[in-house]
């Protein structure tokens, strides 16, 4: 008995290293994606939400009112100056790393809206189809600032009013946005027409909406629990092939009445499939069950927020 807790006592620390080596390597990787999240958030909002008067929301949305008083300034400085101002309340209320991320979502939002005006003027709509232009730009910074969200960045703005309503009101974080960017869409009324203001409300809703499908698509993973006469060389590529943790427990059949090595991890849908290919290969006859989560808290996935 002793000896069986020493082996689990060297497993554990051979697998520790392995997490951590995991959470350095996939740091990079979630830079990269809030890189391309944040482009798809610019591009949707330079060349289909601008040229409509779609105020959609949002910082750019508040941003595209007020150029309609100070034509002379781009876009892009608008929202430089009006995230800056809101940049503060998130580094107080939300932290000092939440606001670090917040401050380079700014600038780099910001910064390649105000390269796009540059280096692709588009003033006028690219079509005469206002509803088709309404869904591309909902369905282009919607699955951007998914991606922002989901790597643990921010685009700044209203992104942070809405973490904050997030943190401490406890709603939902698309329920929230459309919360604080249904008043800007309003003004679209007061400035552009009751058209321009329809569909921004239009806009608001369908944005809020994709957010949270997105958001819960990305987060899917998946928790396998596996029976198998092969359970040792299963929970050893797991650990130090897949590089994640498993849970291993005695259970007993009530049709054989044996007991059995039952092993319980949570992998993403990538590593699951790899690893169901895998015990396909050591042992076809093993008893597997797979179900999804949305949410899963803990070391190598996401903190307490």
């Amino acid at each position: 008995m002793q000896a069986a807790e020493e082996s689990k006592k060297k497993a554990f620390q051979r697998e520790a290293p392995v997490q951590n080596g995991w959470r350095k390597q996939d740091s990079a990787k979630e830079f990269l994606w809030i890189n391309m999240g944040i482009f798809l958030v610019a591009l949707g909002i330079h060349v289909f939400r601008n040229p409509n008067k779609f105020a959609s929301g949002g910082v750019s949305g508040l941003s595209l009112l007020l150029s309609y008083y100070v034509p002379a300034w781009p876009i892009g400085s608008i929202m430089l100056i009006l995230n800056l101002a809101i940049l503060g309340l998130g580094y107080i209320l939300l932290g000092k790393e939440s606001g670090g991320k917040s401050l380079y979502g700014t600038f780099a939002l910001s910064g390649m809206i105000w390269l796009l005006e540059v280096i692709l003027p588009c003033t006028a709509p690219l079509t005469n189809a206002k509803f088709l232009e309404l869904i591309y730009s909902v369905f282009i910074p919607g699955v951007g600032g998914a991606l922002v969200f989901h790597n643990g960045g921010s685009t700044g703005g209203t992104d942070i009013v809405a973490q904050i309503l997030q943190k401490f009101v406890h709603i939902r974080l698309g329920y929230a946005l459309m919360v604080t960017d249904f008043i800007i869409a309003l003004g679209a009324g007061l400035l552009f027409g009751v058209e321009a203001c329809l569909f921004s409300i239009l806009g608001v809703c369908l944005k809020s909406f994709l957010l949270e499908a997105v958001l819960e698509n990305l987060r899917i993973y998946k928790i396998m629990v596996i029976i198998s006469e092969k359970s040792k060389i299963i929970y050893r590529y797991i650990c130090d092939d897949l590089r994640r943790g498993a849970t291993i427990h005695m259970a007993r059949g009530a049709y054989t009445v044996g007991d059995k090595e039952v092993i319980t991890t949570v992998l993403s849908r990538r590593q699951a499939l790899q690893l169901r290919q895998f015990i396909k290969k050591e042992d076809p006859a093993a008893f597997i069950t797979v179900s999804n989560s949305t949410e899963i808290i803990g070391n190598g996935f996401r903190g307490f927020e």
